[in-house]
């Protein structure tokens, strides 16, 4: 099996983050036994995520992806990956209240958290991988 780790964030791109989720999960794989022959880097850009993400899918068997799922505008991952495999987005109620959870801790009540942060609750219709 060979898989391909594709991190998104502008920020990682012009190296004002280190990357610590790919070498993490770069290792894990090893571990595993699985093939790692790619791992590639995007800014949050719609047409230039939505081009690694088809480059990926084609030559490995299992993309991970990781980044760009936040709550800020330019957090795309989760409606380009949905688009691409023809799937809608739906609003999951558990996550939101894991939300609400950490939320809380900031001395939020419940029904606060920003509507930004609602978006993190909406995952693909058919599997769900986000987490809180």
């Amino acid at each position: 099996m060979n898989a391909e780790i594709l991190s998104v964030g502008t920020e990682l791109l012009i190296g004002k983050v280190v990357d610590t989720n790919a070498t993490f999960l770069s290792r894990m794989l090893a571990e595993l036994g699985i093939n790692l022959y790619f791992r590639s880097t995007v800014g949050d850009n719609v047409e230039r995520l939505s081009q690694t993400v088809k480059t990926a899918l084609k030559r490995s068997d299992v993309v991970i992806i990781t980044g760009g799922l936040g709550p800020t505008e330019d957090d795309l991952t989760r409606e380009v990956v949905a688009e691409l495999m023809g799937i809608e987005l739906v609003f999951d109620p558990e996550i939101a209240r894991g939300l609400e959870a950490k939320f809380s801790k900031f001395g939020y009540r419940k029904g606060e958290v920003p509507k930004s942060n609602l978006k993190q609750a909406m995952v693909p219709e058919k599997g769900f991988g986000t987490a809180v």
